[in-house]
Formats: structure tokens, sequence, C-alpha cells
């Protein structure tokens, strides 16, 4: 079934593709200023499977089972076989699976969670939500992943100059990379901490041949709209090995039941998964394979034709990104602002991830360590920006994309 709709795909992308190839070089060659271009194109994406789609919407709405409908539960099989784990557990959205994890562990006042600095604001916040502490720790300056050498010595700070309990490694997989992995998992089994995935942005890479959201003793993931899988709302999931744990999430999810909803065995919260989004995501995962392996040759046009030029982003010998975001580098914040102002002229949208440091978030200011540095993270900042990057992106586009930043810093293209 998936080689039918694969090849039926394939055909109409192909066709919409050449077509939006034709408009694009005709408004390209006239300048034309109504030219507009998405950053995540999820418009033309629902264009090309908008049948297939709303079928599956108008199923659950000619069903009425709004709440914990049969597409729930089959879409966790099919996430938990994609992924090639035991459980999936959805949930409400990626903050919460986050949250939940920790509630599953009994992570609370007294213990230390290790999380990346530069990283969405969610994964630090969940932390604090269930009483715990944030130690934030600088990243590796190619993948923009923790660093495995300054998680080390953030954990040996801890342990020297705190009375916190180490317990949690919160692992990012930072715009759509895997991070490593097998030097973390050494970390973790030295000091006896765990390792929570946050996949958020990752789902669909992978290293080797096992997939993200398989990496941690508990992985997540969100569904937003614009990440590299996402729903028509907010959506996440939970996936690990462990039965018991996958017991408690399921419980935790709904207000902490017991044999049913109205048998409330320990303080939960409400983070279901709605029908409808279950719905899309169904008929979404069977085309994103393909959206991913799409992705990666866009990734690869980028940087033949920016290699040199910026700093572009590097994906680890063995590693598969899904792409979430490409994320390139200026010498300063003053190159990339002139960058970002150029390219608006040119109706060439792109966006910052992040500006600020985890650790200087105001929120955080209490959770400030003067005996830990983030370089990296604080360099990153300053220059960093994230070009358009989605699989329907065609060569015309990327070449004009790619002439726009050579020309925002006076380089010609070839």
């Amino acid at each position: 079934m998936y080689k039918i709709v694969y090849k039926k795909l394939l055909c109409s992308t192909r066709r919409a593709q050449q077509e939006e190839n034709e408009i694009f070089s005709a408004r390209y060659k006239n300048r034309k200023k109504e030219f507009y271009m998405e950053f995540r194109d999820l418009k033309q994406q629902y264009q090309l499977h908008k049948k297939q789609i709303d079928d599956a919407i108008q199923r659950v709405l000619t069903n009425t089972n709004f709440i914990q409908g049969s597409e729930v539960s089959h879409l966790e099989e099919v996430l938990a076989e994609y992924v090639g784990v035991k459980h999936c557990i959805t949930c409400a959205n990626g903050t919460d699976a986050l949250q939940l994890a920790l509630m599953t562990w009994n992570i609370g006042v007294g213990d230390a969670v290790f999380v990346p600095d530069f990283t969405f604001f969610s994964s630090g916040e969940v932390v604090t939500l269930v009483g715990a502490t944030p130690i934030f720790v600088d990243i590796d300056e190619d993948t923009y992943n923790i660093s495995p050498q300054s998680l080390e010595q953030a954990i040996q700070y801890v342990l020297e100059q705190t009375n916190l309990k180490p317990r949690v490694i919160i692992a990012v997989d930072l715009f759509g990379q895997p991070a490593e992995y097998e030097q973390i998992k050494k970390i973790a089994e030295k000091y006896h901490l765990l390792i929570l995935e946050d996949g958020a942005q990752g789902f669909g890479g992978r290293i080797g041949t096992k997939k993200a959201c398989s990496f941690g003793d508990i992985s997540t993931t969100s569904f937003f709209p614009a990440k590299p899988l996402g729903c028509y709302g907010d959506g996440g999931a939970l996936f690990t090995e462990n039965d018991e744990w996958a017991e408690l999430l399921r419980s935790y999810r709904v207000h902490g039941k017991g044999v049913d909803k109205y048998d409330n065995v320990r303080i939960g919260m409400n983070s279901r998964l709605d029908t409808i989004q279950a719905a899309v995501l169904l008929e979404k995962i069977k085309f994103f394979d393909w959206e991913v392996k799409k992705c990666n040759q866009v990734a690869e046009e980028y940087n033949k034709g920016l290699q040199g030029v910026v700093k572009a982003p590097v994906v680890k010998k063995g590693f598969v990104s899904s792409w979430a975001q490409y994320t390139v580098c200026f010498q300063n914040n003053k190159e990339r602002e002139q960058v970002i102002k150029l390219l608006k002229e040119q109706n060439i949208p792109s966006a910052v991830y992040y500006r600020k440091p985890m650790h200087m978030q105001e929120a955080f200011r209490k959770y400030q360590y003067k005996g830990l540095e983030y370089k990296v993270t604080e360099k990153v900042c300053e220059c960093c920006l994230s070009l358009p990057m989605h699989p329907y992106l065609n060569i015309n586009v990327i070449k004009y994309i790619i002439a726009g930043v050579r020309k925002s810093l006076d380089i010609k293209t070839d």
C-alpha cells in the first residue's frame, strides 16, 4: 500500500513542482513584488494531500468520537513501529510530554536536570514546573546540540559545588539532528543518570539505522504544525521500552486515572491528543519519509551554494537530520541583521532560533551559576539565522535564496 501511495505522491509532487518552477521563473525574471515565499510551506503540503487529509478529518466528524477515538490508539501503534520502540503514548503537546516524563521518574525538589543552553524555553521550563533545578550546559559549535564535554563538567560542578542530586540529562535533537547519544550514554551510566530525549525537532532523524525518539530512557516529540511531522494544532508523544513507565504515563496524561477516568490514583494532568489530530498524523506519516529525503536534498543544494560563504550546518558522519531548520552562522550580529534586512527586501523569509541563551532568560535568573561557562551558546545566539526549509522548495527557489544570501554579503553567485 505504501509503495502505491509513494508512487502517486511522487507523480503529483513532480507535476506540482514543475508548475511552481514555471510560475517562479516568470516572477523571478520580471522581479514582480507580489512574489511570496513560505518559510515552511504547509499550504502546498496540504494542497498536495488535500483529499486524503480531508477524508480522514471527515471520518472523525462523522463518527463524533473526538476524544480518545480509535485513530489515537492506531497512531500510537504506527508511531511505535516507525520509531522501533515498544510503547508510544500520545499527549496534548511536546511540552507536556517532557513534563510527563519527569513526573513518571518522580523528579522534584533537590534534583538537578541538565539542559542544553541553546534550545526552546520549554526544555528548561518543565524542570522548574516539577520543582527541580535546571542546570544549563554549553553546546557543540558544529551541531548546536549539547556538548558531552561541557555536560560532564556541569555534572562535576553540581556534585562539588551544590547540594543538588544529579538525576536527568535532557538531550535535545536540535534542528533535526540527533544529539551524540553514544557519548551521552557513557556519561549517564558513569553518573547513574536518566536520559530524556527531546526529539521535538528531531523526529525522522537517525544515527545509522536507529531512529530519533529511540535514544532516551524516555523520548518525546512534538507535532506542532511546523515540526518535521506536524499536525493541525498541538500534539505530542512519548516513547519508551519500559512497561512500568508506559503505564504511569498513560495514567498521568489523564488526571492520574486508575482503571477509568473516575478512579484517580495519583495527581496527573489533562494532556490527551485529540482524535482529529491523530487522523491528520496518520495520513501525513504515509509520506513523511519522502519529505525527510527531500529536505536532505534541499540541504545539499544549500550547502553547495553557501559553503565558504557562511558557516553551514554540520551533520556528523553516520547521522541523518530531518532538517526542522536549516541554520547558518555569520561572523557577528551586525552581519546577521544586515542579511535579514536585505533578504526581507527580496521577499525571502528568515528566522532566528534563538536570540537569547537559556541561562540569560529572566525566568531562569535564580538558576544562574557563575562557575559554568556558555561561550559557544552565546556566540551562536549572536550570529545564527535559519533559512526557508521544507520538502517543497524547488531548485529555482533554492538558487534564489542562495543568491539572496550571497548578494547580502556582496559575494557574486556563480
